[in-house]
């Protein structure tokens, strides 16, 4: 077995029972491998951890009984080592030993913010039925609310300064904008951009700018702005004309491809100081993953395209089925496989979704949330109050402070200690926890009427994507190693 570990780490009695414990097992190219959990450790495994493995899958051995085994095939030092290694890493141990706790340690306190999500307005020109925001499982009333329908400058000024604050000790944070369509307030996009950027430099740090918008609104200047200021662009579009004008439509009911499809080209001419993005949401109602993704790279010209699945109920006419969950899953594989080819052969290739679980992966990811919302990133509504993130801005119930009296660390922490992997149950013996710990609070909430609640209705997609993901990340290891630094930045 591969790996930096202790040659001679303490080991069960030759007679005493040992039992395999916590991982998942894959294999990629032809080699076998075992990914651990909780730590999300990967180990490639040689002969004997192979044989080891095989012997103990029907039931607990003693050390004794395995070497006897073994014998004929490798030396009794080599497989006395290779139990050692195994034991080390807690892919075997002692048949009575205790399963290894989840552990319910709280982040340390003054966790630094590292993402700040702006909600500059909470208005949109567009009336998407799916929309989380705005249709129809909204939890948040964006027109008859307190709330204003856009930030004001000041407001975004405070919340500039409530950043700077909260990431104290980080040399970067980032500050995204996001809506409604955030363009409607492109003026406080403005200033906020100047604001921050000086006020960054007075104390050291550096912000980087990123945003969302539907595209409907882009103009020359506005694209001008965007590329002299360096602002990371992500576009929200579904695919190609039929299907972008049958869920993203204006008020009026008319579709938006003919008004979007010129101003991204212009956008991706034009925009070159940072990679320019699509999200797709995906829908019951555009499930031709394959086609929107080519669309998008090919003929749009997109550098990366992310695609994620509707936050809905399952009633909705556009929930997705069982039926089509396996048929994402399977386009989404022959994605992950054309995504690794490109790796092999040091090329890009546009599909995020694979990137960034590889990432994961790679750094050993193993979450004690399911993202970092309420810890190191923040959604900021339009009247400054802090939420877990921007899907749940202007919430009161997900309300955790605000930008000018600062965190109110006793509700911080309640919803750290409520949403902890530690408290989520049902997912204590799942072995793909360290990736998902649980899933998207905001869908739980939608779902299940609790944000803290296990996203259980996509725990079998969610386990079979990591497996495809580890079987690509296996595969690149032994085929071209040398892509994955590109992770370690």
């Amino acid at each position: 077995m591969e790996g930096s570990l202790p040659m001679n780490p303490p080991l069960a009695t030759a007679s005493e029972s040992l039992a395999l414990r916590e991982f998942h097992a894959f294999e990629a190219h032809g080699a076998r491998f075992l990914y651990m959990v909780p730590s999300a450790g990967i180990f490639r495994m040689d002969g004997p951890s192979v044989a080891i493995l095989d012997a103990l899958e029907h039931g607990p051995r003693s050390a004794e009984s395995i070497v006897r085994e073994l014998s004929g095939e490798y030396a009794t030092d080599q497989i006395m080592e290779t139990l050692a290694e195994l034991t080390e890493i807690r892919a075997i141990g002692d048949v009575d030993a205790p399963k290894q706790q989840v552990p319910n340690d709280l982040p340390p306190a003054g966790f630094p913010l590292t993402t700040m999500v702006l909600n500059v307005t909470n208005k949109c020109n567009l009336a998407c039925t799916y929309c989380y925001e705005y249709g129809e499982d909204k939890i948040v009333d964006t027109k008859y609310g307190k709330a204003p329908k856009f930030m004001s400058e000041q407001t975004a000024e405070e919340s500039v300064e409530f950043l700077l604050e909260e990431s104290r000790g980080q040399e970067v944070a980032h500050l995204t904008f996001f809506g409604g369509e955030t363009l409607l307030n492109f003026p406080v996009l403005q200033k906020t951009v100047a604001y921050a950027r000086r006020r960054a430099a007075e104390e050291g740090k550096r912000i980087e700018f990123s945003l969302t918008t539907n595209g409907t609104l882009l103009r020359p200047e506005i694209i001008e702005w965007l590329a002299d200021h360096q602002i990371g662009v992500t576009i929200s579009i579904d695919g190609p004309k039929e299907v972008q004008d049958g869920l993203r439509v204006f008020h009026n009911g008319k579709g938006t491809y003919d008004v979007v499809q010129p101003k991204i080209k212009e956008l991706l001419r034009v925009h070159r100081t940072r990679p320019i993005g699509a999200r797709v949401t995906l829908t019951q109602k555009n499930m031709d993953v394959l086609e929107i993704f080519r669309h998008l790279t090919e003929d749009m010209g997109f550098w990366e395209v992310g695609l994620a699945p509707v936050t809905t109920q399952d009633q909705r006419d556009y929930a997705i089925t069982p039926e089509g969950k396996d048929s994402m899953l399977e386009q989404f594989e022959i994605l992950a496989e054309e995504w690794l080819q490109c790796a092999i052969r040091d090329e890009h290739h546009g599909f995020s979704n694979v990137k960034d679980t590889l990432e994961e992966i790679h750094k050993g990811v193993s979450k004690a949330y399911g993202c970092g919302a309420g810890l190191g990133l923040m959604g900021v509504a339009t009247d400054g109050d802090v939420s877990l993130c921007h899907r749940f801005a202007g919430s009161p119930e997900h309300t955790i402070g605000s930008v000018t009296d600062g965190i109110d660390r006793d509700v911080q922490n309640k919803f750290l200690e409520d949403h902890h992997i530690a408290s989520k149950t049902d997912c204590h013996t799942c072995w793909a926890r360290p990736i998902c710990s649980g899933g998207c609070y905001h869908e739980a909430h939608v779902q299940y009427g609790e944000s803290s609640h296990a996203n259980l209705h996509y725990c079998t997609w969610v386990r079979s994507w990591t497996h495809t993901c580890l079987e690509i990340y296996g595969a690149l290891a032994q085929k071209n190693p040398k892509f994955l630094e590109r992770f370690d930045a």
